[in-house]
């Protein structure tokens, strides 16, 4: 069955460009992201795995523990990263999965279950499903899962967004509207009644519809 938002993330053992890992003990009641590419040296992937580790400090602020994954072996990833560094200017910063028996790819419904052999000889279009993004909270489950096609690059700075979001809301009884961006104002919950809002939110709060009350950003600096 395909995994859904809020399943425990499968766990796996596997070999990383920074040794072998299992998954669970990786992530350690720490967030996590995932992300997978269908093969190394492909060009839309080069410029997403700069793109991830030019950003690293700012998923480390928040605490998240980053980890990619292509269908090949780690010794073509360690190679693979000599071109990510002349392409983008960024050294890979973060371990990197090998999945060379798709192993990893099936137990997360990224490739067909009957796929047969190994990652040699196959083609990225032979792993086109293999582009997701997993977002994992401190509880192991799975809070956000992208599958992106192979002509459009991933933007990390919204997946940034998406942990602000989902790193608020998990503290909070709130959402947060379209477009938000950190230190905007946030919705009420509808759990939330008026009379708890006003002891939550003693400022106050602004009512646009009786099921949309938008609030300042509980800890805004």
């Amino acid at each position: 069955m395909a995994l859904q938002l809020g399943d425990i993330a499968p766990d796996f053992e596997a070999d990383t460009t920074e040794g072998r890992i299992r998954f669970h003990d990786y992530i350690d009641g720490s967030w996590a992201l995932l992300v997978s590419h269908p093969k190394d040296f492909t060009p839309v992937c080069t410029t997403e795995l700069g793109s991830m580790a030019q950003l690293k400090h700012e998923f480390d602020k928040r605490g998240v523990k980053m980890i990619g994954i292509s269908v090949d072996t780690v010794g073509d990833h360690q190679r693979w990263k000599g071109d990510i560094k002349d392409v983008t200017g960024a050294d890979v910063n973060y371990p990197m999965i090998g999945d060379p028996e798709l192993q990893v790819a099936k137990l997360y419904g990224m490739i067909h279950p009957n796929a047969s052999g190994t990652s040699a000889g196959r083609t990225a279009a032979d792993n086109a499903t293999v582009r997701n993004v997993y977002i994992i909270g401190p509880d192991k489950k799975i809070k956000l899962l992208l599958t992106y096609p192979m002509s459009t690059g991933r933007n990390f700075h919204e997946i940034l967004r998406v942990v602000d979001s989902l790193q608020l809301t998990a503290k909070e009884q709130v959402a947060t509207p379209a477009n938000w961006k950190q230190g905007e104002d946030v919705i009420i919950m509808a759990s939330v009644s008026d009379e708890q809002a006003k002891a939550k939110y003693p400022k106050g709060w602004k009512t646009v519809k009786p099921y949309l009350r938008l609030v300042e950003q509980p800890g805004k600096k």
